[in-house]
């Protein structure tokens, strides 16, 4: 396979590039699942005899995604705790502006996603930045992009902030036997996050300003119907689907509450009426006012939904739906979902606005907002996939001496690394194991915790790293980019940190780093010089997806409670993704001069 070249390349760089390039086109135009597609790649570069097996499974054994499920584990341990709802309600404070605010968000978002997961500290943070909102009567959307950027920023700031750092980082160690500081990208992060919120109070009239999505919910009696059936009406003792109330014209039964309060839900078409039965409809209105003549029913005397309003055992909760939520371009109606989690779908809103047509008969995208209603238990409980519920976080755990041991735990990580007294791996391991043995998690918390695509991921874009580099591609590149820049390493510091910010506004950030970074090192040490500048510069450049909602996951988090348009990141993005650009270029070469 090895002797045929073509182009200066053999076969097995081939068929490392076609993958690759399939695998990004797979992600950009289709639905696959992104771990999916990673365990493809990892596939087809073992079975053609690409990588052996010892380096397609090189990945799964890597220091940087071992470390990145260890800090699941310890990240775990502070949520149970209360550490990150203790900070998130008592450092944040009441701002009186829009200035006040960004400068109240975005410096502590920063500061806690340097160490801590930028989508758990967005997660947190969203229901705040709706609460200032209306205090401040502005809409979300101008304080939810500020958000989403601060997380990235600020998980530039440490090794441990952001995937790419650790993903980047141990590749270095395995070429060298070196391993980065965990502070090596502080002064960097610092320079992108300051001239970042300078550059958001300058650009604000970029930002957008949509209708909250969640007032589209806010008069659910406007689209929820509540009807009795009276003691003389002929459907009792008939199952709802014999009735013809199982699949309504315009509309669906989501809800029974019956004379003892009893609350059936979702309904199965198998449910018997009774006569005293409250039957509560979603949908188009004039459609179910209809029932009153074609099944007798009569009005209720209230409607039954409001967002303030708690049964005794389920309520209305908002979710957004995210990339990988399995009923994108479905309707809820043709699937098993609402009975497989107890849930009823009640509403539809898109961009800030509700759509008005049966819920279950609409075909759901990401950013959609959902109006669900379930148990407390279900929000808390279910871990579905690409579901964002924005009032799981709400209630608090209790604040006690767990809450001082976790974070001392965490800080004890953070002393024993950035001091060189153990490697970050170890520190981070023993971090871990302190937390289950404080019992500041359970052991079944901490394995739930640990996002296992994500890890699939990480263990991907390693292996696709070490697949550019074996088939010389890393060197190939590296010399046409010497070529094309006359040896020059300020322009190929250049060249490489745009490409690399550009890809990162399409895929993951962690493939572009891991793809990068074998072709980085190898430019660096055919010119003589150190790597260590360049690879820093890749760092802050990878993280730098400001122009596109699906570079990043905590711009997905944001999306939908924003009610945002993909125009809306461009607009602004595009400004901040150069600005960052020349600001990284800048500092990394003042402080780390090649």
């Amino acid at each position: 396979m090895t002797s045929v070249i073509f182009l200066g390349l053999n076969i097995g760089a081939w068929i490392t590039i076609i993958s690759v390039l399939a695998m990004f086109l797979t992600l950009l135009f289709t639905k696959l699942r992104e771990d999916v597609a990673f365990l493809l790649v990892i596939a087809v570069l073992l079975l053609t005899g690409v990588l052996d097996t010892s380096q397609a499974l090189s990945g799964f054994s890597s220091t940087s995604v071992v470390l990145v499920g260890v800090l699941f584990v310890v990240v775990t341990g502070l949520v149970h705790t209360g550490v990150l709802q203790w900070l998130v309600r008592n450092l944040m404070g009441t701002p009186k502006s829009f200035s006040s605010a960004i400068l109240r968000l975005m410096l502590p978002v920063a500061a806690m996603s340097s160490v801590l997961s930028n989508t758990t500290i967005v997660a947190l943070f969203v229901n705040v930045v709706k609460l200032w909102s209306k205090k401040l009567k502005i809409a979300p959307s101008k304080l939810l992009i500020p958000l989403s950027y601060a997380a990235g920023m600020g998980g530039v700031c440490t090794l441990i902030g952001t995937p790419p750092n650790l993903i980047i980082s141990g590749l270095y160690a395995n070429e060298t036997g070196n391993h980065l500081n965990l502070f090596t990208t502080t002064i960097p992060g610092l320079a992108c996050l300051i001239v970042g919120i300078g550059a958001i109070l300058l650009l604000r009239r970029l930002l957008p300003e949509h209708k909250d999505s969640d007032d589209s919910f806010n008069q659910t009696n406007e689209y929820t119907v509540e009807m009795l059936v009276p003691a003389d009406c002929k459907y009792i003792g008939e199952t709802v689907g014999d009735a013809g109330l199982a699949n309504i014209s315009g509309g669906s039964l989501i809800e029974i509450v019956r004379f003892d309060r009893e609350i059936i839900s979702p309904v199965s078409p198998d449910e018997f009426l009774m006569g005293g039965d409250r039957l509560i409809f979603a949908g188009q209105v004039d459609d179910i006012l209809a029932l009153r003549k074609s099944h007798g029913l009569v009005n209720a005397d209230h409607p039954v939904f409001s967002l303030s309003e708690v049964a005794s055992n389920r309520r209305l909760h908002t979710a957004y739906i995210m990339p990988g939520f399995e009923l994108i371009g479905k309707q809820i109606s043709a699937t098993t979902f609402e009975h497989d989690h107890q849930m009823t779908l009640v509403a539809v809103a898109r961009q800030g606005e509700r759509i008005s047509q049966s819920p279950r008969d609409i075909e759901l995208q990401v950013g959609d907002s959902l109006l669900i209603e379930c148990s407390p238990r279900s929000v808390k409980s279910e871990n579905i996939r690409g579901l964002q519920f924005t009032d799981e976080n709400t209630v608090a755990p209790v604040i006690d001496h767990k809450t001082v041991t976790s974070s001392l735990i965490m800080l004890a990580m953070i002393l024993l690394s950035s001091l060189n007294i153990l490697p970050l791996l170890n520190s981070a391991i023993i971090a871990a194991i302190a937390m289950l043995v404080f019992r500041c998690c359970t052991p079944t918390q901490a394995m739930k915790a640990i996002e296992w695509n994500i890890l699939m991921i990480f263990a991907g874009s390693v292996v696709i790293g070490t697949a550019i580099q074996q088939t010389g591609i890393a060197e190939k590149l590296a010399n046409g980019l010497l070529s094309l820049c006359n040896g020059r390493p300020i322009l190929v510091m250049i060249a490489m940190c745009f490409a690399a910010n550009l890809l990162t506004e399409f895929i993951s950030n962690t493939a572009t780093g891991a793809i990068f970074c074998p072709i980085v090192y190898h430019a660096a040490i055919a010119m003589g010089v150190n790597p260590i500048p360049f690879l820093v510069s890749l760092m802050v450049a990878v993280s730098s997806c400001y122009a596109s909602p699906i570079g990043s996951l905590t711009h997905m988090l944001v999306y939908g409670p924003g009610g945002y348009r993909f125009a809306d990141f461009l607009r602004i993005g595009i400004i901040m993704d150069l600005l960052m650009l020349a600001v990284n270029l800048f500092i990394v070469n003042l402080i780390y001069p090649i």
